[in-house]
């Protein structure tokens, strides 16, 4: 009889088991993602101050940054925004040279994962390339405000590898270092509140 093959499910906190290789949208909880999305550090947690920068927190700057640079922003697309890094509540988040190291399967399991909560929350499960595209200009900003305040890089470093962002795009923009629960709360306020624009 041939070995049962590997467990690649996992418990969520809401009780779903989610099927990390084959992801299906009935299996996606909000409640998972913004408690998962909380709990993971930004930046493997090399960052200042006296709580790690979570991917909650950074999923918000990114859907601020990306509302503020849409004339009449389509409330699909800000939810995209925020969920933009979803797939990491259970994949966790990796810095981006070493996804280049893991190679195309890590691409395929978070496509697959984003597929599924897109769907769970009324989005097309593949973007629009254009937004998709305004979305990661946003997520290079918020990298690079990341990188000067908390995570140790010099501008000219940070300019080299995220690339400079107009300095308009900068204004009234501050990183947030809060415990998890905090982030957790505004990460779950933020996405009901899009939601109800739908």
């Amino acid at each position: 009889m041939p070995p049962a093959p590997p467990r690649a499910w996992q418990r969520m906190l809401s009780g779903r088991r989610l099927d990390l290789l084959d992801p299906t949208p009935v299996d996606i909880e909000i409640e998972d993602i913004a408690h998962g999305l909380a709990f993971v550090a930004r930046w493997n947690g090399q960052t200042m101050g006296d709580w790690p920068y979570s991917v909650a927190e950074h999923s918000l700057l990114v859907e601020r940054i990306f509302s503020q640079s849409t004339k009449q922003p389509d409330p699909r697309w800000q939810l995209a925004a925020l969920l933009h890094d979803a797939p990491e509540y259970v994949i966790g988040d990796m810095i981006s040279p070493v996804k280049a190291a893991v190679g195309p399967g890590y691409g395929t399991l978070d496509a697959r994962l984003s597929a599924a909560i897109h769907i769970r929350f009324g989005l097309p499960a593949v973007l629009p390339v254009a937004i998709k595209r305004k979305i990661k200009a946003a997520d290079k900003v918020s990298a690079w405000l990341e990188a000067t305040q908390i995570a140790g890089f010099s501008e000219p470093e940070a300019n080299r590898f995220f690339g400079r962002p107009d300095p308009d795009m900068l204004q009234g923009l501050a990183l947030n270092l809060t415990p998890p629960a905090d982030a957790r709360a505004r990460f779950l306020a933020r996405h009901a509140e899009l939601l109800k624009q739908l």
